[in-house]
């Protein structure tokens, strides 16, 4: 059997203004994933189109894309492809889960929900020349699942090569997450065994690592046995948390001291009522400015993610929320136009309104305004989006970031970190082109590791002060 795997590149990776280093982060571990489902006689490629050509001069026996809302229309043109060569096309992803009958028309079979039950029963019937036209995820356990084909990620192309995921969904059911529509008929958060997770960690070379879990302290439990599981093995690594369960005592510090440097915090919004809407309940009454020191106290960089176009934002919004960002110190900055994915409870609740403005499924980005918002046109939205991410990453709001931190070291790795993502692009897309962008990867790590020496320099003279001050003082 020939099987070929491809993440199809999302709509605006055919514009020459597009900003390549986004899509040279991660490699497509979902795809690597099910690839360690496939027999052991199969002949299998793993492509992805963010960082490399697809050639269309073959004709697999199975055709296997992962379809992203804004990379639909691409991953239907080459199922429409393979499908006319006499491939069989498999489709799955967020958005064939979410729109089942628009993937259908393009797909031999189609896959809703996560594949770790469906993909062995695929199998059987494939071999035996019945396979279904829809399989239906209902059974949610990572155990015993097989390792990752990491054999078949092509490490060179990405910065982080070494991105693992030991949990699927989340706890939280906010209104705009694709999470609940994924995750539709079966347990929407549930981790892998703890011993299974550091025996995937330890298979990864070099020291960086990357959650791409969607909480990875989603499990208190699970994610304390999996910290004091890997003290000891000498790895810096990134996650994402939420703002609860960075203000939680204990589980933060058991993350730092097995390499914890750098968290992405959903803040979303500084705006109660609009936190109340979405039900992101985890946010409310959460002392935001604390969570932010915390993080900083123990020498963990914060990525902050922002989202506009919530029903209480109205035109001040933008730049109360870059101020905010910037006086607290906060290294990089996420923002987003609130966006309704279909099958999310956003979508179903615009729909209903009325407000939705097209299904332009390319336009559903996070970077255009496809509805009308309650109090700003979708141009007001769209303009102060951008006007968001142009201010606060000015060279003088970098600066004054940079200059919320004590030392001059933490002050340049600040600046440095902060300027890496958005003034040097031309320098990205030249690393990128000549396919060179791993060799970025020893500057990152210095950049994770030396922030968390200068926090642990200063501990000595914090614990003093720290130890003159009452309790909630």
């Amino acid at each position: 059997m020939h099987a070929k795997l491809i993440l199809a590149a999302l709509t605006e990776a055919s514009s020459p203004l597009f900003r390549p280093i986004k899509y040279s982060l991660f490699p497509p571990l979902g795809l690597a994933t099910l690839a360690a489902y496939f027999p052991p006689d199969a002949h299998i490629t793993l492509t992805d189109e963010h960082v490399e050509r697809l050639r269309f001069d073959d004709r697999p026996d199975l055709v296997v894309i992962q379809v992203y809302i804004t990379s639909a229309r691409r991953a239907y043109e080459i199922a429409d492809h393979y499908r006319r060569k006499g491939s069989f096309v498999v489709l799955g992803g967020l958005h064939v889960t979410s729109l089942p009958e628009e993937a259908a028309a393009h797909a031999d079979a189609i896959f809703l929900g996560p594949g770790e039950d469906t993909w062995p029963r695929f199998f059987e019937d494939y071999r035996s020349g019945r396979p279904a036209v829809r399989y239906q995820s209902s059974v949610r356990t990572l155990e015993g699942i097989p390792p990752v084909r990491r054999d078949l990620i092509k490490r060179h192309l990405y910065l982080v090569p070494n991105s693992i995921v030991v949990s699927r969904g989340c706890p939280h059911v906010c209104d705009f997450c694709y999470k609940e529509a994924f995750f539709e008929g079966g347990k929407s958060f549930y981790t892998q065994t703890v011993d299974a997770a550091l025996a995937e960690i330890e298979r990864l070379p070099g020291r960086h690592l990357y959650f791409l879990d969607d909480h990875l302290f989603g499990n208190r439990r699970f994610a304390a046995s999996l910290f004091d599981g890997m003290r000891g093995m000498g790895r810096l690594w990134q996650a994402a948390g939420t703002v609860n369960s960075i203000l939680a005592p204990g589980l933060l510090e058991k993350a730092v001291q097995c390499g914890l440097r750098s968290l992405f915090v959903g803040f979303e919004t500084m705006n109660a009522a609009n936190l109340s809407e979405q039900h992101k309940f985890q946010n409310l009454n959460r002392d935001y400015k604390a969570a932010v020191d915390r993080l900083h106290g123990l020498g963990v960089m914060v990525n902050g993610s922002f989202v506009f176009g919530m029903d209480g934002d109205e035109e001040s919004v933008f730049e109360r929320t870059v101020e905010w960002a910037v006086t607290h110190g906060v290294e990089t900055a996420t923002f987003h136009i609130l966006t309704p994915y279909p099958g999310t409870a956003l979508y179903q609740r615009m729909e209903q309104q009325g407000r939705l403005l097209h299904r332009d499924w390319d336009l559903y980005d996070t970077r255009h305004c496809v509805f009308r918002p309650a109090r700003m046109t979708p141009r007001q939205l769209e303009e102060g989006y951008w006007r968001a991410y142009r201010d606060f990453y000015r060279w003088g709001n970098i600066l004054r970031g940079a200059c919320t931190k004590v030392e001059w070291a933490g002050r340049l790795r600040h600046a440095g970190y902060a300027a890496g993502w958005k003034k040097f692009e031309p320098l990205w897309d030249a690393v990128i082109r000549l396919r060179r962008v791993g060799r970025m990867r020893p500057a990152l790590e210095a950049i994770l590791e030396g922030f968390r020496k200068q926090r642990t320099e200063e501990a000595p003279a914090t614990a003093r002060i720290s130890a003159a001050v009452p309790p909630f003082g």
